[in-house]
Formats: C-alpha cells, sequence, structure tokens
C-alpha cells in the first residue's frame, strides 16, 4: 500500500553539471503533475510528465528541477548593431552641440553600453542536461516511492485495526438485534393489557404486529454485507494501489450502517450504529490519503 503524500529528492553531479530534481505530493482525486524548471528544460517537461506517470497513479505532483552548468563552453556573443549605432549617433550630436567637451567615445566604450553586446544562452538543454534530468528523475522517483511506502504501511495498520473495531461493532450489533423483537413483544403486550384492563389481548393480533415490526426492523441483510465487506477490506489491502478500490468499498460500508440506523427502534443499537458509522468515518479520511 502507498501514501499520496510524500517527497523525493535525486541529484546529478558529474562533468560539471549539477542538477537536482525534488518532487512533493499531496491527495488528489486524480492524477495531477506540475512542473517548474529552467526555461532551457521547457520542451521536455512533457516526457518529465510522462515518466512520472509510469510511478503514479493518483495524487497532486510538484516537481522542481534547479540546474547549475559548468562546463567549459565557448562564448557566443551577438552584437545588436542598431543599439550600437543609436549610441554613437547620440554621442555625435552631443559633440556637435556642446563643442568644448572632448569626445572620448572608443570601439570599446560603445562595447560597455547596455544591450550592444549580448552573451547567447542556449535555448534548450543539450542531451548530456537531458539525460542529467532524467537520472537525477528517477532517483527522486525512487527516494518519493520509498517515502510512500513507509507512510502507507502505516495506514494500512491503522486501518486495519479499524477493522477489527467494527468488526467488534457489527458482532455486538448482532448480538442486540433478536433482542429488539421479544422488547417490542413485551412492551406491546404491557400497553395492550394496560388499555383493555381485564380483556385477555387477541394472540393472533398480537403476533401479527410482532412479525410486522420485526420484518420492518430486520438488518440481518446488512450485517451480513457488512461482513462481506470487512472482509473484502482485508484482502484489498493487499494490493498496492488500492485506492479507488478501497473509496468505493467504503462507501458501500456507509450505506450499510445507515440502513442499520435507520431500522433501528432500539436505543442500543442506535448507539451501537452511530459508532459503527464513527469509526467508518475515520477509515474514509484514511483512504483518501491512499494511492
Amino acid at each position: 500500500m502507498l501514501s499520496m503524500t510524500g517527497y523525493g529528492r535525486g541529484e546529478y553531479k558529474q562533468g560539471g553539471v549539477e542538477l537536482t530534481v525534488e518532487i512533493k505530493t499531496v491527495n488528489n482525486r486524480y492524477l495531477d503533475v506540475s512542473v517548474k524548471s529552467p526555461r532551457i528544460f521547457a520542451a521536455h517537461e512533457d516526457s518529465v510528465r510522462g515518466i512520472v506517470r509510469e510511478k503514479l497513479t493518483r495524487g497532486h505532483a510538484d516537481i522542481f528541477v534547479s540546474c547549475s552548468d559548468k562546463r567549459e563552453r565557448d562564448k557566443v556573443l551577438n552584437l545588436d548593431e542598431s543599439a550600437a549605432r543609436a549610441y554613437v549617433d547620440a554621442a555625435r550630436k552631443i559633440s556637435a552641440l556642446f563643442p568644448e567637451i572632448s569626445n572620448d567615445v572608443t570601439v570599446t566604450s560603445v562595447m560597455r553600453f547596455p544591450d550592444v553586446l549580448k552573451t547567447e544562452d542556449a535555448a534548450c538543454a543539450d542531451d548530456e542536461l537531458v539525460a542529467a534530468m532524467i537520472s537525477a528523475l528517477a532517483a527522486a522517483l525512487e527516494s518519493l516511492n520509498g517515502m510512500r511506502k513507509i507512510e502507507g504501511e502505516k495506514l494500512k495498520r491503522d486501518m486495519l485495526s479499524r477493522m477489527d473495531v467494527i468488526e467488534k461493532a457489527v458482532g455486538e450489533i448482532e448480538s442486540r438485534a433478536p433482542l429488539v423483537v421479544d422488547a417490542y413483544r413485551e412492551k406491546l403486550e404491557a400497553k395492550m393489557k394496560k388499555i383493555l384492563e381485564s380483556v385477555e389481548p387477541d394472540e393472533a393480533r398480537l403476533l401479527t404486529e410482532v412479525a410486522l415490526f420485526a420484518d420492518k426492523c430486520n438488518i440481518d441483510e446488512e450485517l451480513t454485507r457488512l461482513r462481506s465487506h470487512i472482509s473484502q477490506f482485508r484482502e484489498i489491502c493487499k494490493d498496492d494501489i488500492v485506492g479507488r478500490k478501497l473509496d468505493f468499498l467504503v462507501q458501500e460500508f456507509n450505506r450499510e450502517a445507515n440502513t442499520i440506523c435507520s431500522k433501528s427502534n432500539d436505543l442500543e443499537v442506535t448507539r451501537l450504529g452511530l459508532a459503527l458509522k464513527n469509526e467508518i468515518e475515520k477509515v474514509r479520511e484514511q483512504v483518501q490519503n491512499v494511492e
């Protein structure tokens, strides 16, 4: 079992390239991948998302790529001729307006003016940088999934312990349910005797009323389905990717618990049913953290 929440970091340091990939994941119903990287990697962001989708199926993942390229390479300078011409023309006009001021404009001084010379930056990452990013990404994903597995095992133990509590509550409801009909019959019989006083109540009518009540509040099917759901839950927890299955199953748990509470005509069954719903809700909250 894997948690949807985790953090992973991968690094690549070789040949003057220092590249780091960090991944942070949080809960999300579907898989959503956000990539924040230097501009030179913009063309490769879809590839990054594809690699991540091979390792994750649900959750929101933020991926951060940072890179320092210290490789020795020839620098290329681009001359902006229009900017240089504009500076020289402006200097000549100023010199004409103020002849008493010496004109000290030289080629070297023009080269220092802003925007005249620009260093050419790489428009996109070369093969070595792309390979470095993929290597760091793989290491970050491995680190992330290691953390998610540890967290997932903790979630699994917690949910299975709560499943034991739910099973116990179901057993208590099963023990109490048959007594509800007997208690209703006693109350109904006592009430009829009080109303009719000395007249003996009609036994057939009494049995009919009790049978109708028993049918109305019968929860055998709901209890049977709950036990089946408990068994399925434990079996599903043996797999790695279980989030959607457990999410659906917990909805079924809630449906059965709601039906038990709505059919209940007994304070003790209602109390146990509410305790059951409370435990199911705790499981539901934990399922939202599972991939």
